[in-house]
């Protein structure tokens, strides 16, 4: 299974002293349009194979002793990969392992180890997830459940907001009670409209078996994060219970319909923005959220709500917009469940580094404010899940901000730090087939992090 757990809040931090080579920012409808017309052009696999000059620029694919050729480092720095060099050989991470180390101010590469393998990343695949979906949508974006009249029939429809709850749920249903019996109407009948997904299916490097408690079948319309296998008709069947409650009889049973143009607007719901939902689903990497957000970004750049639109979009908001290298990436869902996810250290340390951005503050805040922070209860880096509560790492605790990603053989940590030197260091990790115990992999990760802070030097 992935990292799941519950939501705490974190303050926000800032990393400063940035220089940086990358493309101009454009208006947020600008990139919407370039993002649109890139997808209408069939992508080449030369064109995604080819490392970007920002990859070649920070030497990104290069072996850590080649990295520090050419360069004088520090002597915090050189102490740290010293120590890396070492520690990425602990047996309990076993013998495929890739990691990178960026100076985010110098914009080096401080430290390189099989950084351009690809490897299975697990949840760290909601790094690219977020950063489409803030790119696209917008982060003050907010999504909408309504309810219409039409045909003695009350529709509850579905527009994509995994953070809906039945108190939401309540107060659309108070209101449509309240029009039904001005209009001298006592009895109805409740339908569901999750037409704005196609019907779920798997996402290549699935099984069923993880329905439902890893990840619902994807649907428009869920409540209270309910993990069933058909979200809309549950939702729909608390939604009738609170109008029965409400003293309005509701006839026959639930039913799946798509409503008319012509039925009557009655009630609507908006969530909170996007970027209040990033920070949740990052805190708690939560699937679920991951997986919605991959379909209404695809939607809002005017594709299919499916894994494959989904991907590619995200796919050109990293190279188009922002210039991340796609070499090696192969990406088949939102959440990082998927088996068949391949993805670079160094990719994700490029994704991450673009948050040490003052001119991308406004549009990605939200991943640098959701990352889990070593130490944080609540949060997947929290002593509840044993996290940096070991003699080398727990001197790093409230000191790192990271992602996590756990699957069966596969387990990943990448973010941010303040190395010993007061620099901001972006950092990635990830192995693949350790056959050791999980929680001894998290350990030794762990670890890692702490090196790159220089609490364990």
């Amino acid at each position: 299974m992935n990292d799941i757990t519950a939501e705490s809040p974190v303050s926000s931090f800032v990393p400063g002293g940035r220089r940086r080579h990358r493309k101009a920012k454009q208006s947020s409808a600008g990139m919407r349009r370039a993002i649109v017309l890139a997808l209408a052009v069939p992508l080449t696999s030369a064109a995604l194979a080819g490392p970007s000059a920002f990859a070649a620029e920070k030497g990104i694919g290069t072996t850590a002793k080649d990295t520090a050729s050419g360069q004088t480092l520090d002597e915090s720095d050189q102490q740290m990969v010293t120590n890396l060099q070492t520690r990425v050989l602990d047996q309990r991470l076993g013998s495929n392992v890739s990691g990178v180390v960026l100076d985010a101010e110098s914009d080096d590469t401080l430290w390189d180890h099989n950084a351009a393998t690809a490897l299975m990343p697990a949840s760290n695949v909601k790094l690219a997830t977020a950063t489409g979906a803030l790119t696209v949508l917008g982060p003050d974006h907010r999504f909408t459940t309504k309810v219409v009249y039409g045909n003695s029939t009350l529709t509850l429809i579905g527009g994509g907001d995994r953070t809906l709850t039945s108190a939401d749920l309540a107060e659309l249903a108070t209101t449509a009670v309240a029009g039904l019996k001005a209009a001298g109407l006592t009895s109805v009948k409740v339908a569901v409209d999750d037409s704005l997904f196609p019907a779920p299916t798997l996402a290549n490097g699935w099984n069923t078996g993880y329905y439902p408690d890893s990840v619902a079948p994807v649907r428009a319309l869920v409540v209270d994060g309910h993990g069933v296998d058909d979200t809309s008709l549950d939702a729909g069947q608390v939604f009738a219970k609170q109008l029965t409650a409400a003293g309005v009889t509701v006839d026959g049973t639930v039913a799946r319909a798509t409503a008319s143009v012509t039925d009557v607007p009655v009630a609507r719901h908006t969530s909170a923005p996007l970027s209040d939902i990033v920070h949740k689903m990052l805190k708690t990497s939560d699937n679920n959220i991951a997986e919605t957000l991959l379909r209404m970004t695809a939607l809002g750049a005017q594709r299919p709500a499916t894994f494959e639109a989904g991907a590619e979009v995200v796919r050109q908001v990293l190279s188009v917009r922002y210039g991340v290298s796609l070499a090696n990436f192969e990406m088949y869902d939102g959440s990082g469940l998927s088996r068949a996810d391949r993805i670079p250290a160094a990719t994700l340390a490029e994704i991450l580094e673009l948050l040490t951005e003052a001119r991308y503050a406004d549009t990605l805040g939200s991943i640098l404010d959701g990352l889990p922070v070593s130490g944080e209860a609540g949060s997947t880096l929290g002593p509840e899940w044993g996290r940096f509560d070991d003699v080398n790492s727990k001197c790093a605790v409230g000191k790192v901000h990271a992602k996590t990603g756990t699957l069966t053989g596969a387990i990943a940590l990448s973010g941010l730090t303040q190395g010993k030197d007061g620099k901001w260091k972006v950092f990635s990790f990830i192995e693949n087939g350790s056959t050791a115990n999980p929680n001894d992999i998290k350990d030794a990760m762990d670890g890692l992090a702490a090196t790159v802070n220089g609490c364990w030097a």
